[in-house]
């Protein structure tokens, strides 16, 4: 099939994406990270998940898979104080037979929003009891992701930032839902804005950035952008409309 060169527009979201990569490579905490999209080829839905650490504490974790399921894990148990907030389902996956759905976060919530989904109720219903981390002072924001193949190959994204309010220790939702995403784009939004004491909360819509390459070459390319004193772990999941989904795993630390 002979390949058409990009048009004028294309050529501007590429430089887009290009520049905030740019400028999340320049951000030395960004903290959690999720970036959801679609690979070059258009057929598979993208996932990427990061943790990044300050901390000894936070630090102890790596990525494992079992039979799908993308979890933390403490890499040594011996350090461990409070599991609460640092182990817990990154990546789970459901599906029947005209739907697929894949959900990425950075807490427990993983597991109510892939359930929820399922049971027909919604994405953004699913997490309407949740709020941010009750890890003071910084308050994290809890960051959800949910990718879709429905029937008929149509693809939706739905996105969910939970932070604290600047008001009070009221919670404000902010939810983001996309029903297409271009080839080799992901959209991506981080728990932090840098560092700081406490750390500044991820403000701001969800913004474009390059997915290009297979698995490997996206897991590559992002670990090599995050600071090399605070990440801990990364992985990339490809999700095709059919077939067994893959995760590629990078850990900075090994299970003792």
């Amino acid at each position: 099939m002979k390949k058409h060169p990009p048009t004028q527009e294309l050529l501007l979201l590429q430089l887009r994406a290009k520049a905030n990569r740019a400028r999340f490579s320049e951000n030395p905490y960004p903290g959690e990270v999720i970036i959801v999209g679609l690979d070059e080829s258009g057929e598979n839905l993208v996932q990427l998940y990061a943790i990044m650490a300050q901390n000894e504490k936070n630090r102890n974790r790596v990525l494992s898979v079992e039979d799908g399921r993308l979890f933390t894990e403490a890499a040594d148990p011996n350090k461990v104080e409070d599991p609460s907030l640092i182990i817990y389902n990154a990546m789970l996956e459901e599906d029947d037979q005209t739907d697929r759905t894949a959900v990425v976060s950075n807490g427990h919530q993983t597991g109510d929003v892939a359930s929820g989904i399922f049971r027909g109720m919604g994405f953004a219903p699913m997490l309407r009891e949740w709020k941010y981390e009750p890890d003071s002072p910084n308050f994290t924001p809890r960051i959800t992701a949910a990718s879709s193949w429905l029937g008929g190959g149509a693809m939706l994204i739905d996105m969910s930032l939970l932070r604290k309010s600047v008001f009070s220790d009221a919670c404000d939702r902010h939810f983001y839902e996309f029903d297409n995403v271009g080839r080799g784009f992901g959209y991506c939004f981080h728990t932090y804005f840098g560092d700081g004491k406490p750390l500044p909360p991820f403000h701001g819509e969800p913004y474009l950035v390059p997915l290009l390459g297979g698995a490997d070459d996206i897991a590559k390319a992002y670990w090599e952008v995050l600071n090399v004193d605070n990440r801990v772990s990364l992985a990339v999941k490809f999700i095709p409309n059919k077939g067994p989904s893959a995760i590629t795993v990078i850990n900075k630390y090994k299970k003792v």
